[in-house]
């Protein structure tokens, strides 16, 4: 059955419990906050307009809203006195709707797209006033109450602070999420009061207004209770987390990813792993990071919108907004920075830091280096200890080393320089011209030795017994 529809998100609530500057419904979850969450299960619905109401910290939620979902519309409840008010004030901001109007809270980030959809579709083959999702809950303590009549409809809604003690003894909850005819909740909405514990326009007394004029209501049974749960503290937030990330990682690993500790690894629900890679324990793979199939991620690893490729490796690895080629390598203790690219088969290796760099095929930074601001060629060699010194106090530069380069260990690379193709840097050198193609760059002084230097200006310290144990056994020898 083709008809219009409305959603409408509830997101005004203050959310006190959470104690945080941050509106509740902004609280981040696997690379989404808790509104981004109910705002993709709501998006396959093909809504004619998605509202959302907002209040306690309007201009950071509605500034989310206009980000991730141009199309929605924010409407401002200003003292807000229930949900009845809430969806009232969004229906006078479209007069006009008709259709179905889908209602759901904006803390309930475990709603499943086809849940949803499943629920809505339902309201509609059955031509009922409004339906509500409901799911059989282990422990309802704080949660609304569904009451049915005899023929398996609904009743009536009964908060728990309302609820006589046969009807708190109820395990089927309210799930928050309702369908209606438009017109229908319009004229309920106009008959709201506020005679209740709270003093506020009950959007669930809506239903006892429908029942009591002979309209259906029915319910519509949910398998997975979970999805019906909401947030109102940190407690129930890292709850919240911990079953999303189960729930990814369970999809993950169904899909043909492997995942060593499932326990201990955090996905995003933004990112893509590709089957046949490998995700070690304790990793964290963050915004629209993908792994490519055959890679190997962690342990001990977190990456922030990083490409990585396939059968790449990348281990005990701290990564941001970079791109790792097929076949390379990367870690222990490696941090790259933004704007790192490392082609295939590139290696950067054990406490190397990269920033704005681009790294060649084959190419190897193994260990202690520090590449900024950068750009290095296929097949060179960078050795330990090599620094790119980039900053001269007022702005960063740039340096180039060349295909098939060397750069030895313990060397300074002083931007703005090349090194060219196939050229060498001695170890221990400081470059700060630019070195031709096939010629080796030495800036080391010459080395020399202070004879007895250690017996005048240390005697009596262990330095100074073993060099004169050495210098008698050298003299015994050269007397044989």
């Amino acid at each position: 059955m083709n008809q219009t529809r409305t959603v409408v998100i509830l997101a005004a609530g203050e959310g006190k419990r959470m104690r945080s500057a941050l509106p509740k419904v902004l609280h981040p979850m696997l690379g989404r906050p808790m509104l981004g969450h109910v705002l993709t299960a709501a998006g396959p619905l093909g809504a004619a307009a998605t509202l959302v109401v907002v209040g306690h910290g309007a201009d950071q939620v509605a500034g989310y809203v206009t980000a991730a979902v141009p199309d929605a519309r924010t409407v401002l409840q200003p003292d807000p006195n229930g949900t009845g008010q809430a969806v009232r004030l969004a229906l006078e901001a479209v007069p006009d709707v008709t259709g179905t109007v889908v209602v759901v809270n904006g803390d309930a980030p475990l709603l499943r797209p086809a849940t949803l959809r499943a629920l809505v579709e339902a309201h509609e083959a059955a031509g009922v006033a409004a339906t509500t999702m409901s799911a059989n809950a282990a422990d309802p303590y704080g949660l609304g109450r569904i009451v049915r009549d005899q023929a398996g409809d609904l009743s009536r809604v009964v908060e728990e602070r309302d609820a006589t003690p046969r009807e708190a003894a109820i395990r089927e909850i309210n799930a928050g999420v309702y369908a209606f005819d438009a017109a229908t909740l319009r004229d309920a909405l106009g008959k709201l009061s506020t005679d209740n514990a709270q003093g506020e326009e009950y959007l669930t007394e809506v239903f006892a207004l429908l029942v009591g004029a002979g309209r259906r209501v029915a319910v519509h049974l949910v398998d997975d209770a979970e999805e019906a749960l909401g947030c109102n503290d940190r407690a129930q937030l890292a709850d919240l987390c911990a079953r999303l990330r189960d729930r990814v990682n369970g999809e993950l690993m169904r899909s043909g990813v492997t995942m060593v500790d499932p326990a201990t690894t955090w996905v995003d629900v933004t990112v893509t792993v590709e089957p046949d890679a490998t995700v070690e324990p304790n990793t964290q793979l963050r915004g629209s990071t993908t792994v490519g199939s055959g890679a190997l991620v962690g342990p001990d690893t977190t990456l922030t919108d990083v490409v990585v490729g396939e059968g790449a490796q990348v281990v005990r690895t701290h990564g941001s907004e970079s791109w790792i080629g097929p076949g390379a390598s990367v870690g222990p203790y490696a941090f790259l920075r933004p704007g790192t690219v490392l082609a295939e088969e590139g290696k950067i290796g054990t406490f190397v830091e990269t920033k704005n760099a681009r790294i060649g095929r084959a190419t190897k930074v193994p260990h202690l280096s520090y590449v900024g601001d950068a750009t290095i060629g296929e097949y060179a060699n960078i050795g330990a200890g090599t620094i790119f010194a980039n900053y001269d106090g007022l702005r960063k530069n740039h340096s180039t080393v060349g295909d098939a380069a060397f750069v030895g260990s313990d060397s300074v690379l002083i931007a703005p320089v090349r090194i060219g193709d196939g050229a060498y840097v001695a170890a221990g050198s400081a470059i700060s011209k630019d070195v031709e193609p096939g010629v080796l760059a030495v800036t080391r002084v010459p080395q020399r030795g202070v004879a007895g230097w250690v017996a005048r200006k240390r005697p009596g310290t262990r330095s100074a017994e073993a060099a004169a144990r050495a210098t008698e056994g050298d003299a015994a020898a050269d007397g044989q």
